[in-house]
C-alpha cells in the first residue's frame, strides 16, 4: 500500500458510505495532478517525504474529509450561541444561588466550619457548571442538526434583544480576559432594562431546569443535596424534616417542573399572549398556593410553622422584631406565609389579565 493509499483510507474512514466511492476518486485524482505537477517542476520522481508534503498541503485526512460533511461543522453556530451563552449564565447564576444557600446553613446550623463550607462550595460550584454547560451544549448540539431551527431564532422581534443584555458583563470576551489576565472585574449597566417576556421565558425555563436537576440529584452539587440542607438547631432536626418533606413531594416537584418549562418554552413561542400567559399564572399560582397550605397544615415541617390563628401569627412576628432574635421556625413561617400570599395574588391577577386579555408585563 502506497502512501496516497493510506492517505485516502484514512480520509475514506470518516465519509458517509455512500458518498465515499466518489470522494475518494475525486481525491486521488487530485492528489495524481498534483504529483504530476510537481514532478514535471522538479524534472524528477517525487520522493516519499515529497509526496507527504503535498499530502500536508492538501490537509489532514479528518479536515479534509469534513469538507465533505452535509451537516454543521460546529457544535453550536455562531446563530444559537447568544443564546446557548444565555441559558449557561442564567443556569450558573442558579447553581451559584443553591450552592450557596447550602453552604450558609450548613455554617448557620454548625455543621461545617466557615472554611470548609466555603471550600466544599466552591468545589460543588465547578462541577455543576461543569454538568450544566455539557447539558447545554448537549442542546445546541441537537438544536443545530434540526432540518428547521426553532421559531425563536426565525421569528425574532426588536423589543425582544434586551435578552441578550442579562448577564452582559460574563460573556466570552470578558472570560478569554480574564483566563488570560486574570482580570475579572464586573461592568454593570447604568441604567438596567426591564426583561422582556421572552427573556423572563427564556430565564425561568433555565432556571426550573436547573433546579429539577439539582432535585432529582443529577447535579453534582455536593453536600448541597434537599435534606443536606440542615441540621439540628433548637433540638429539631431539621435534615430528617427535609429528607422527608423531599420524599414527599418529589414527583410533585418534578411535575410541577416539567410542566413549567413546558409553559415557558410556549410562552417563547408567543410571548404576546397575555391570555395564555394568565391562564399559565392561574394554574400555577393554584398549585403552589396548594403546595405552601400543605407545608402549613399536614407537611413535615407544619409543626415548627403552624400556628392556629392570625393574632398567634402577629405575636410570633412581634417577638421576632422586638427581641431581636429570628428563631428558624419563625423564619420558614414567615415563607410559608408570604409563598401562601403571593400565589393566591397570582392566581388572582391572572384571573384580572385572562378577563381583560390585558398584561402590563407584555409590554
Amino acid at each position: 500500500m502506497d502512501i496516497i493509499d493510506r492517505y485516502l483510507n484514512a480520509v475514506a474512514a470518516q465519509l458517509p458510505q455512500d458518498q465515499r466511492a466518489d470522494i475518494v476518486a475525486e481525491l486521488r485524482d487530485m492528489i495524481l495532478s498534483r504529483f504530476e505537477d510537481r514532478e514535471e517542476a522538479l524534472g524528477r520522481p517525487l520522493t516519499e517525504a515529497e509526496q507527504e508534503e503535498i499530502l500536508r498541503e492538501i490537509g489532514h485526512p479528518l479536515a479534509v474529509a469534513a469538507r465533505y460533511g452535509s451537516g454543521p461543522q460546529h457544535i453550536v453556530g455562531p446563530e444559537l450561541f447568544p443564546w446557548w451563552m444565555f441559558g449557561v449564565r442564567v443556569g450558573l447564576i442558579a447553581v451559584v444561588a443553591i450552592t450557596g444557600l447550602g453552604a450558609l446553613v450548613r455554617i448557620v446550623t454548625g455543621d461545617e466550619e466557615a472554611g470548609r463550607a466555603i471550600g466544599q462550595a466552591f468545589h460543588s460550584m465547578f462541577n455543576g457548571a461543569v454538568m450544566l454547560i455539557g447539558f447545554a451544549t448537549i442542546a445546541g448540539f441537537i438544536i443545530e442538526r434540526q432540518k428547521e431551527k426553532p421559531r425563536f431564532l426565525r421569528e425574532w422581534r426588536v423589543k425582544d434583544l434586551g435578552l441578550f443584555e442579562f448577564g452582559s458583563s460574563l460573556n466570552a470576551e470578558a472570560v478569554s480576559r480574564g483566563l488570560q489576565e486574570g482580570e475579572w472585574s464586573v461592568k454593570t449597566p447604568s441604567r438596567p432594562r426591564r426583561a422582556s417576556p421572552m427573556a423572563r421565558a427564556v430565564g425561568s425555563a433555565v432556571g426550573w431546569s436547573v433546579v429539577l436537576l439539582w432535585w432529582i440529584g443529577w447535579l453534582p452539587l455536593t453536600h448541597v443535596s434537599p435534606e443536606a440542607l440542615g441540621g439540628i438547631i433548637g433540638g429539631v432536626d431539621y435534615s430528617l424534616m427535609l429528607g422527608d418533606l423531599h420524599a414527599l413531594l418529589y414527583w410533585p416537584v418534578i411535575i410541577f417542573g416539567l410542566l413549567r418549562i413546558v409553559f415557558d418554552v410556549m410562552r417563547v413561542a408567543r410571548p404576546d399572549s397575555a391570555r395564555f400567559t394568565a391562564l399559565g399564572d392561574i394554574g400555577f399560582g393554584a398549585a403552589e398556593a396548594t403546595l405552601f397550605g400543605w407545608l402549613w397544615l399536614y407537611s413535615p415541617v407544619s409543626k415548627v410553622v403552624f400556628v392556629p390563628t392570625v393574632e398567634a401569627f402577629i405575636d410570633r412576628v412581634r417577638d421576632m422584631f422586638e427581641s431581636g432574635w429570628w428563631p428558624i421556625p419563625s423564619i420558614l413561617m414567615l415563607c410559608v406565609a408570604f409563598g401562601f400570599l403571593h400565589a393566591v395574588t397570582k392566581v388572582f391577577g391572572g384571573v384580572v389579565r385572562l378577563v381583560t386579555g390585558e398584561d402590563r408585563r407584555l409590554t
